[in-house]
């Protein structure tokens, strides 16, 4: 785990947060892990004991937008993404359309919904449909896989995620494939993964008043802050009386969640955690990322 903190400006945000990113070094962030340098012995020994005891690898990258502390461990490492994008996804949206023009009305079939696995909120409307805005709301709160293929296929596909994704300076997410077929990585393509230090740059940008407006901002925050998919996750092991406001995701052994975490009086942690577990097959706890949770926003406290 590697710690280094210096101080950074303070943009106003909307919402539940103010936030400002100190540059990580993740927009452009490489394959390569960097060398672990722990903020302590004690939380470096942490992580790797919760390796070992849930046999998995575990990526993390943390920005104190306070005084400018960075946690990180394993954060230039690749992990599949999984639902975790549609918190980025829902957040291009808002880039790209105005208000009224998500008040537009899409529809879909039930084999849209059939194909898509996960669909709690587009299975209940497909006689009468959904505006883009619920759309997007649902993949956040809900991680409703067939809200999320329409919201990415309105706005053009894999591609012009992937370009948004470039204008927040990551150039190391790699957006292929549509639910569900992204959850599945195969051993050494990059198809549908990112770095922990990717995320936590670019949720950070997209917080920090330089690309969403006031009103995005805080529409992006309330639908992270009351997702339905998140409670055994970084806010298990938040501690008691810090806001989260996260999206999680999670497919055979990979289980993630990325989150604003708001100490009560202080400005906001961004964080990204990422977990794979090491036999593809086994399947993911959420134990495992709350209990990194709890060591890593410990180490921020």
């Amino acid at each position: 785990m590697t710690s280094t903190r210096r101080r950074v400006p303070m943009l106003l945000a909307a919402g539940a947060a103010a936030l400002a990113l100190a540059g990580c070094g993740a927009g452009s962030a490489e394959q390569t892990p960097a060398a672990d340098v722990p903020p302590s012995p004690d939380a470096s020994t942490q992580l790797r004991s919760l390796e070992r005891e849930f046999d998995a690898r575990v990526g993390v990258a943390a920005t104190d937008t306070g005084d400018g502390t960075t946690v990180t461990f394993r954060s230039r490492e690749r992990f599949g993404y999984a639902s975790t994008y549609k918190a980025l996804l829902a957040a291009h949206l808002l880039d790209r359309t105005t208000p009224a023009e998500r008040r537009e009305r899409l529809t879909w079939t039930r084999d849209d919904v059939a194909s898509a696995g996960h669909a709690p909120v587009a299975s209940r409307h497909v006689d009468d449909g959904l505006t883009l805005q619920e759309l997007a709301e649902a993949a956040v709160r809900e991680s409703d896989n067939a809200a999320a293929n329409l919201v990415l296929d309105h706005l053009g596909g894999p591609a012009h995620l992937q370009a948004f994704l470039a204008r927040l300076g990551d150039t190391t997410t790699r957006v292929v494939n549509h639910e569900p077929d992204l959850n599945t990585i195969e051993p050494g393509s990059t198809d549908d993964t990112t770095t922990p230090a990717a995320f936590t740059a670019a949720l950070g940008r997209l917080l920090d008043g330089s690309v969403l407006s006031r009103p995005d901002r805080a529409a992006l925050i309330d639908w992270m802050s009351n997702n339905a998919t998140g409670d055994t996750l970084i806010r298990a092991g938040a501690p008691q009386g810090w806001d989260v406001a996260d999206k999680s995701g999670g497919a055979a052994g990979i289980r993630n969640d990325i989150a604003v975490v708001t100490p009560p009086g202080r400005e906001p942690v961004v964080l990204t955690i990422l977990t794979a577990r090491n036999d593809p097959g086994a399947a993911y706890d959420d134990a495992l990322v709350a209990r990194v949770a709890a060591v890593v926003l410990q180490a921020l406290a």
